[in-house]
């Protein structure tokens, strides 16, 4: 198993502050004789239709001098995820949490948005040092 980013607690307690109840700590997801595991998996009970909305979060905080190189590496990250999970949980929608000055300085950015939008990728944008989400880009 990998690592923890810098600000997986911290995207773990926003989330459970804005409702979520955090089942998977890391989500495991075996496939093929593969194992991969997303960071957190949580649940939030949709009151209106009494249905449970389910979440996995990929918690990156792009700490490293090459900010393309980490957005590929994380694209290609949440593309394996998020194949798996269409086959073996498909009612779990995947999004990858960025810190919001990564958000804004990189991921607005045409390249980045170009990419993102092709792959439909949900984005969880966090203020590391708020500790709170900032907003959701589904």
């Amino acid at each position: 198993m990998a690592s923890r980013d810098k600000f997986h607690e911290i995207v773990k307690q926003a989330l459970i502050q804005e409702g979520w109840t955090v089942t998977d700590d890391p989500l495991q997801l075996k496939y093929g004789g593969i194992d991969l595991f997303v960071d957190l998996a949580a649940e939030r009970l949709i009151t209106a239709e009494k249905e449970n909305e389910k979440i996995a979060v990929e918690v990156k905080c792009f700490l490293s001098d090459s900010i393309t190189y980490e957005f590929h590496s994380a694209i290609g990250q949440c593309f394996n995820y998020k194949i798996i999970l269409k086959e073996i949980q498909p009612d779990r929608v995947l999004y990858l949490a960025v810190p919001s000055e990564v958000y804004h300085s990189y991921f607005e950015s045409m390249f980045a948005q170009k990419i993102i939008n092709e792959m439909e990728l949900k984005i969880i944008v966090y203020d590391s040092e708020e500790e709170m989400i900032e907003k959701w880009i589904k």
